[in-house]
């Protein structure tokens, strides 16, 4: 009897040592499948990698999410937020690179607070320490009209160097504007190539004209554009919106005829129609 059951004692072992190994030749889906999401901005990019929660019937707020502890932003590994510049999140500077991000909530209150640490091989929280954080800062959560069942994470209002990264479960949203100072970089890339032999007309008169710099400037610039490519409808149409916006109304006006007229021959109805609306303001 004490030889079978030290056999079975054994066998039990090698089974529960053996049950893994077989069960990693299963391919099953993930209760909490990771996404990837990436979203070109200002002049890099911003990359999130998190796993996508369901609500399945249980309590978020208070549970899911929990009161007074940080939450990893998703399920199993802590979330992943990359940014290829430097950048501002609610206004708190987090410098490019690769960063895990966290979310503190407290009962009764809708300001939440943000961490965003250094811990890439956090497990969840597991692992956090305080001394590598690289900002923390409040973001207001608001209530949702309609339920999120699973987690997750957008990118909405995409600007050239503002967006808001929006954190979406169940009926709660966390808005957190990023920012970038991009002028200083573009107009120092214009300057540079604007003393080269190939001088980028077209873009450097459409950032002029969308910052509200000298329109002088950016209409000759349109000007020379359009006698370098003279059959471009879509660069008559922005010399058409800088004449426009400069109070020159009949010229602007001959402009964008022309521009409709181009853009009909190169079969671009988009721009017949943004030249038409043009026209009517005029």
């Amino acid at each position: 009897m004490k030889k079978l059951s030290a056999f079975l004692s054994a066998a039990a072992l090698c089974v529960i040592a053996t049950a893994p190994v077989a069960a990693q030749g299963i391919k099953m889906p993930q209760p909490s499948p990771t996404q990837t999401i990436k979203q070109d901005f200002a002049l890099s990019e911003v990359e999130v990698t998190y796993s996508r929660p369901a609500v399945k019937g249980r309590e978020v707020l208070g549970n899911l999410i929990p009161y007074g502890r940080m939450w990893r932003v998703g399920a199993n590994a802590a979330t992943k937020i990359k940014f290829g510049e430097d950048v501002k999140l609610n206004g708190t500077v987090v410098p490019a690179g690769e960063y895990v991000i966290y979310t503190l909530a407290k009962q009764g209150e809708s300001t939440w607070e943000v961490v965003i640490n250094k811990g890439l091989k956090n497990w969840g929280t597991d692992g956090y320490k305080q001394e590598e954080d690289v900002a923390r800062f409040k973001a207001d959560a608001q209530e949702l009209p309609f339920p999120v069942e699973s987690f997750m994470i957008a990118f909405e209002n995409v600007r050239p160097s503002a967006m808001t990264m929006m954190l979406l479960w169940d009926r709660v949203m966390l808005p957190i504007e990023i920012t970038a100072d991009i002028d200083g970089k573009v107009m120092a890339q214009i300057d540079a190539a604007m003393k080269t032999d190939k001088k980028p007309y077209f873009q450097a008169a459409s950032y002029y004209f969308e910052t509200g710099r000298d329109l002088k400037t950016a209409l000759e610039w349109a000007d020379a554009a359009t006698k370098a490519n003279d059959k471009a409808y879509w660069i008559f149409h922005l010399k058409a919106k800088i004449q426009a916006k400069m109070g020159d109304k009949a010229a602007a006006k001959a402009t964008a005829e022309k521009s409709k007229e181009l853009a009909k021959a190169g079969n671009n109805a988009d721009y017949v129609l943004l030249n038409e609306k043009l026209i009517a303001t005029l």
